[in-house]
C-alpha cells in the first residue's frame, strides 16, 4: 500500500511547530526508524510514552490544583477514560457526595485552567494508548518491556527547584516533548504503511493542541515573559535530538550502528 499523505491541513497545523522546534528531527534517525526490524519496538514505545504523557498530566493535577491533605481524593487514571467532558465537582473525587468543605476545595479546582487543560489531555492520551494497544495487537507486537529514552529526563534535570519556577519549566517541557511527538509522527507517517500514516497523521491535531496549551500555562503560571526559558529548554532539547544515541525510541537522538532491537 502507498503511505498516506499529510494534507494542507496538517501542514498549517505543523507550521508554528516547526518554528517552535530548534532543530527538525535528524534524517538518520528517520532512515533508521523507517526499517521494518524496528516497528515492533517504536510501537511499545510509543504507547509508552502515551501513558507517560497521561501519568504527568495526573501528577500535575495532583501536585498543582489540590492541598496535599486533599491528594488523596483524586481518582487514578482508570477514572478519566469513562469522562465526557470536564467531570463534575463530585465526579473528579469518584464520589456522590461531599462534605461541604470539600465541595468549596472542587468549586475552585473546577475555576482552574490548569484542571481544566490536564483533564482533557489525560483523556486523549489514555484514548492514544488503548489505540497503539489494538494496533500492536491486531500485529502481535507484545507489550512487552522497554528501557525509556534518555529524552525526557535529560530535559527534566534542568527543572527549578522553587516555585512558580519548577512548575514553569515542567509545562515548558511539556510543550517540547509534545510538539517533537508531533514533528516526528509526520516525519515518519509517510515512510510507514497505510494504516499508520494514517493513525499517525490523526494525532497531529490533538498533540498540536497540546504544547500550545502547555505553552499557555506555563505563562500564566509565570506571570512574566518566559521567552528566555523556553529558548534554554529549546537548546537542550536540540541538543538531545542531535546527540548520539545508543537506543532507537520515539524520542531519541542520532542513532548510533548498535540500535536496540
Amino acid at each position: 500500500m502507498s503511505p498516506y499523505s499529510p494534507n494542507s491541513e496538517c501542514s498549517q497545523l505543523l507550521a508554528p511547530i516547526h518554528a517552535f522546534l530548534h532543530c527538525p528531527t535528524p534524517d538518520e534517525w528517520i532512515a533508521e526508524a523507517r526499517k521494518p526490524q524496528h516497528l515492533a519496538a517504536l510501537l511499545v514505545d510509543h504507547a509508552n510514552c502515551e501513558l507517560k504523557a497521561a501519568m504527568s498530566a495526573h501528577s500535575l493535577v495532583r501536585r498543582y490544583c489540590l492541598p496535599k491533605e486533599k491528594r488523596k481524593l483524586l481518582p487514578n487514571l482508570d477514572f478519566y477514560k469513562t469522562l465526557d467532558a470536564l467531570p463534575e465537582k463530585g465526579e473528579v473525587l469518584g464520589k456522590q457526595t461531599l462534605l461541604d468543605e470539600n465541595r468549596r476545595v472542587f468549586d475552585e479546582l473546577e475555576k482552574n485552567d490548569l484542571l481544566v487543560k490536564m483533564v482533557r489531555l489525560i483523556q486523549e492520551e489514555l484514548h492514544h494508548f488503548e489505540q497503539v494497544l489494538e494496533i500492536m495487537a491486531a500485529r502481535n507486537i507484545e507489550y512487552r518491556s522497554l528501557s525509556a529514552s534518555r529524552y525526557a529526563q535529560g530535559l527534566l534535570r534542568h527543572v527549578r527547584t522553587h516555585e512558580p519556577a519548577a512548575i514553569v519549566d515542567r509545562l515548558i517541557i511539556g510543550a517540547y516533548i509534545e510538539a517533537r511527538s508531533c514533528e516526528r509522527f509526520a516525519r515518519l507517517a509517510p515512510h510507514l504503511d497505510e494504516e499508520l500514516s494514517r493513525f499517525y497523521v490523526s494525532l497531529l491535531r490533538s498533540e498540536a493542541r497540546h504544547y500550545q496549551d502547555y505553552l499557555t500555562l506555563a505563562a500564566d503560571y509565570s506571570g512574566q515573559n518566559i521567552d528566555d526559558r523556553v529558548a534554554f529548554f529549546g537548546t537542550v532539547e536540540a541538543e538531545l535530538m542531535c546527540s548520539a544515541d545508543t537506543s532507537l525510541r520515539f524520542h531519541s537522538g542520532v542513532p548510533v550502528l548498535s540500535v536496540d532491537p
